[in-house]
């Protein structure tokens, strides 16, 4: 007994098996054909634009996103307790001249 399985955008995911690619997606019986059916997943997401170096800092970096502002600062262990508080104030002070700047 053969069974037969009608697939959705045959052409294209025939040409990513041929290159060797996993196609993920949902076997199912069609209501309306009564038939088995097999639909890909759509796995490609919208890219993204990539965000906008604001300004480089000592220890970190401060970019912008589509809707944020983003700013990272990463201090070593050795340093005194003191001078993680200068350094993180010395950080505020240059992230808040760039976002002025950039805005």
């Amino acid at each position: 007994m053969k069974k037969y399985i009608f697939i959705v955008n045959a052409l294209e995911l025939l040409e990513q098996l041929l290159t060797g690619k996993r196609i993920e997606g949902v076997l199912y019986l069609d209501p309306e054909t009564r038939s088995l059916s097999f639909k890909a997943y759509n796995r490609n997401k919208d890219k993204r634009p990539k965000d906008v170096m604001l300004c480089k800092t000592p220890y970190g970096w401060v970019k912008r996103s589509m809707k944020r502002v983003k700013r990272f600062t990463s201090l070593p262990i050795d340093m005194f307790n003191f001078e993680k508080l200068q350094a993180l104030d010395h950080e505020n002070r240059l992230a808040k001249i760039a976002m002025t700047e950039c805005a």
